[in-house]
């Protein structure tokens, strides 16, 4: 008699334990089509879309059994606590790892979009998962992460985006002329967000930020270069009036988003 807690759900096999654990490579994870979201909260809403789980790895089956149960055609197994580590890469695992088809996009894909974010070759993974979750958070309709940016499905932007990949449309590999053409033929104004631009203030008091927008944000070390800038309709900044040198991209983008979230809800001035 095997009296190991979760006995009646079946042990992970040794190859698909393998199977599963390439998949901390983005090579791996690019053929296949797969990835890997890491903790209850990103399962829950991993389980939310049908047909994106595939395969769910649990240590304690008592504790996840709500995320279990809604697993539906999922492959449910159970891993040994240090099977398990092996799969994810933060320091006190929550126990519970998902196998997850990524739902890939295309800028086609987004209709009569109002609000978007366009992240210039964003390289952090903790950023452009924390982006991603303030657009979800702020009603954005896309994010693009274009060329050079980070893989969307590199487990810590997973983490950061806390579930919110699996809200919105995420488009990548698009080059940034295709994405701001695509941006204009959709009727939007690009704000590139870089302090040397107009206070955001000052924008939303013209009225300028209740119209459909793509915002542009830069790369973490050096910005938005000039041809960037220029490719934009405005340049548009945070004010600080404190001392603080300047803001990280994510808080900048929270700021920008939210900022014109609340001016489309608000609608055109009179």
């Amino acid at each position: 008699m095997n009296d190991e807690p979760g006995a009646g759900v079946p042990l992970i096999s040794p190859r698909a334990l393998r199977s599963t654990r390439r998949l901390l490579q983005r090579r791996t994870r690019a053929e296949r089509g797969l990835f890997l979201a890491e903790g209850a909260q990103a399962v829950r809403e991993a389980l939310s879309r049908p047909g994106v789980v595939r395969r769910l790895i649990v240590a304690d089956p008592e504790r996840h059994g709500e995320l279990m149960s809604a697993a539906g055609g999922a492959e449910t197994v159970r891993a040994r606590p240090e099977e398990l580590r092996m799969l994810c890469d933060t320091v006190t695992p929550q126990g519970i790892v998902a196998v997850c088809r990524w739902p890939r996009a295309r800028l086609s894909d987004v209709r009569h979009p109002r609000l978007v974010v366009i992240c210039a070759q964003v390289r952090d993974p903790g950023n452009a998962g924390t982006v991603v979750r303030c657009a979800d958070a702020f009603g954005a309709d896309a994010v693009v992460l274009t060329r050079g940016s980070v893989d969307i499905t590199n487990p810590k932007t997973v983490r950061a985006s806390v579930g919110s990949v699996f809200h919105l449309p995420v488009i990548t590999g698009a080059g940034l002329g295709e994405t701001v053409g695509w941006a204009r033929a959709n009727a939007m104004t690009v704000l590139a967000a870089d302090g040397t631009g107009t206070a955001l203030d000052e924008l939303d008091a013209r009225g300028e930020l209740a119209r459909p927008t793509a915002w542009l944000l830069g790369n973490e070390a050096w910005g938005l270069p000039a041809d960037q800038l220029d490719a934009a309709d405005q340049v548009a900044a945070v004010p600080m009036w404190g001392r603080a040198e300047s803001l990280n991209l994510s808080t900048a983008a929270a700021i920008c988003l939210y900022v014109s979230a609340s001016a489309q809800r608000r609608g055109p001035q009179r």
